[in-house]
């Protein structure tokens, strides 16, 4: 083992886990953790662990093979199914990316105190599709440190959060190491099936078949591809680490202030703190119900101003890291599936305007309050688009014919 050659290939693992702290993910969490305080725990650490597993098995592929997961059903699929899993991907990475775009403009609404109104906020985050461009024409080191820095500021704003409330450890450790739900019902069984169509995204496993591509391997010496899979999986482990502890913090912060809290309890307490997003909250006795927007509103009437501002720039570096990754993912998966050769610049302003319109209309026509039932959708789709990534990565790695002497026993 050596640290210098994982160092050598740390970086597609770190761009892969973006995809497990997106803002769907984030307001999975936070939901998680105000409908079932800490019972979903091991839920999220589960997902979290399928996770690392099938992303392993899709970096094996691009490593042994030298071609990423679009590229192979190209070559092994007929035409119909290969344009119907196109399809099919090219709808969970806009699924995806609407709340990503979506997440962004929320973060800017907060942080300019509701002055940009969420449409504002959609048309700035286009400008991400530029910095992506400009970072990427310097080389993908550049990028990888662009999004290691990112990530940096994910943990530490909702460490912070994390920090402020605390959350009581007892019940965080009894809710990851105990599977199970006490007194749960159908809101709780929406929740962890909403974790698990939110942490494992379809089009990532595309996405990180192609990344591991970035790194030399000498592929006709099996010892070269060993070690690469090798250090691969080792990164992909301590990046999916990170982003677990990042969702943890989410998660157990939720679950610890507003775990069966009602409106009137928050209304109230927004009342005394005088804050200008006080009629959010209806005085009544329903269970609050939280998203991102709410999420940083009741953060800042409990906690302070401050809290409610460093919850905003945590979305916002989440928005805009994951809206990059799957901008990446839409040109590998376009490039792989339909074998087209445009210029970067042309495949960046395709992929993008077809996630962007949608969202734009979507931000048109709602306000920034009655965003929730839209995430709940999208997260659904992810679930539903799953297959036809899996299928795909569970077959070819299985195959001696795709993967020579590294294809799977199972």
């Amino acid at each position: 083992f050596s640290f210098r050659k994982l160092w050598a290939f740390t970086g597609p693992g770190f761009l892969m886990s973006i995809a497990y702290l997106d803002p769907g993910n984030i307001e999975s969490d936070l939901q998680s953790g105000a409908v079932a305080g800490f019972k979903l725990l091991w839920v999220l650490m589960l997902a979290t662990i399928i996770g690392l597993l099938l992303q392993r098995l899709a970096a094996r592929l691009g490593v042994v093979t030298g071609l990423h997961l679009a590229e192979v059903c190209n070559r092994q699929y007929q035409k119909v199914p290969r344009i119907i899993l196109w399809l099919m991907v090219e709808l969970a990475i806009i699924g995806s990316d609407m709340q990503e775009v979506i997440g962004s403009a929320i973060a800017i609404n907060l942080l300019s105190v509701g002055k940009i109104p969420l449409w504002g906020g959609v048309l700035i985050t286009i400008a991400d599709t530029f910095v992506f461009l400009f970072l990427d024409k310097y080389g993908l080191r550049k990028l990888e440190a662009f999004f290691g820095f990112l990530i940096t500021i994910m943990a530490l704003t909702f460490g912070y959060e994390y920090i402020t409330v605390k959350p009581d450890q007892e019940k965080l450790l009894k809710g990851l190491f105990i599977p199970y739900c006490q007194n749960c019902g159908t809101p709780q069984l929406e929740q962890a099936v909403g974790i698990v169509g939110a942490v494992i995204m379809p089009h990532n496993m595309y996405l990180h078949s192609a990344l591991v591509k970035s790194r030399q391997v000498n592929r006709a010496n099996k010892r070269e591809v060993r070690e690469a899979n090798k250090y691969f999986f080792i990164e992909s482990c301590i990046a999916l680490f990170v982003s677990f502890i990042i969702n943890i913090f989410v998660v157990t912060v939720f679950a610890e202030a507003f775990f069966e809290k009602t409106n009137a309890d928050v209304s109230s307490v927004c009342v005394n703190a005088s804050s200008p997003h006080s009629s959010l909250f209806p005085n009544n006795n329903q269970t609050l119900e939280v998203d991102i927007y709410k999420g940083g509103v009741v953060l800042g009437c409990y906690f302070g101003p401050a809290a409610l501002y460093i919850w905003a720039i945590g979305i916002l570096a989440a928005g805009q890291s994951s809206t990059m990754t799957g901008t990446y993912s839409g040109q590998f998966v376009m490039e792989g599936f339909l074998n087209l050769r445009w210029s970067r610049f042309a495949r960046v302003l395709l992929t993008r305007s077809i996630a962007i319109t949608p969202t734009l209309f979507v931000a048109i026509f709602q306000d920034v309050e009655h965003l929730t039932g839209m995430n709940d959708f999208l997260n659904v789709l992810m679930s539903l688009q799953l297959p036809f990534a899996l299928i795909p990565v569970l077959t070819f790695t299985s195959l001696p014919s795709v993967m020579n002497d590294f294809a799977n026993g199972l």
